[in-house]
């Protein structure tokens, strides 16, 4: 079964662009060209991944992602024409997974995306494994995620950080480490993507994130989880 893509852009001409080359590939393909019409869209989809832009009529591309991530963990790929650093970190924070800034080549949306599907297919053939720690309870083959029984949304990129910590507890990765293991050798983005997704992470299951029970730092070298 292919597998459904969703570009949200309006700019048609980069929409019809992106749905033919993704369609040549293999991909089944939905467009939306606002804001409200890509939440329309995804409420009443089943869709593996998303592209998003982020400046958009009616409803900004950061306010579709937080929406999406209110009942949602899919993978969401932000397009944005703007080259700034904070609104990078300003689509990670919103709960992004990846971004790519415009003008861009057809052939790295087409790897970033075949980089997440790879991974995806990968997890689906996983056992129902269960690692339980503490008051964190990790269901690895459904992709969830339970505090105390109560379940947390965390969005992809979220949880394969939390697992690769969570299998291998007490070793300290730094943040080069997670950007090659998580988000693969050839991304693009710098570190600080590890950060605001630590933080993020933080945020969701810890009590006090500020003094955190699970994911701890050690300063100058990078990320641990404590077993």
């Amino acid at each position: 079964m292919a597998e459904k893509i969703l570009v949200v852009d309006d700019e048609k001409l980069i929409v019809k662009g992106i749905r033919f080359s993704l369609e040549q590939d293999g991909y089944e393909v939905d467009v939306a060209y606002d804001g409200e019409e890509a939440l329309e869209k995804f409420r009443s989809g089943g869709y593996d991944i998303i592209l998003l832009d982020i400046m958009l009529p009616k409803l900004t591309g950061y306010e579709v992602c937080q929406q999406i991530r209110e009942t949602s963990g899919v993978p969401i790929i932000m397009l944005t024409a703007k080259g700034e650093d904070m609104d990078k970190i300003l689509g990670l924070d919103y709960g992004a997974d990846d971004y790519i800034t415009k003008p861009f080549n057809i052939l790295e949306v087409k790897a970033r995306i075949k980089a997440i599907m790879r991974r995806s297919r990968g997890e689906k053939k996983n056992n129902d494994e269960i690692i339980e720690k503490g008051e964190l309870r990790l269901d690895i083959s459904n992709r969830r995620i339970y505090i105390s029984g109560k379940e947390i949304s965390l969005t992809a990129k979220e949880f394969d950080v939390l697992e690769l910590l969570i299998r291998h507890p007490d070793k300290v990765y730094s943040r080069e480490d997670l950007l090659n293991l998580v988000w693969g050798r050839d991304y693009p983005g710098d570190e600080r993507t590890v950060d605001v997704h630590i933080r993020r992470l933080r945020e969701k299951i810890e009590q006090s994130p500020g003094d955190p029970k699970y994911v701890h730092t050690k300063w100058g070298v990078g990320y641990y989880f404590e077993g």
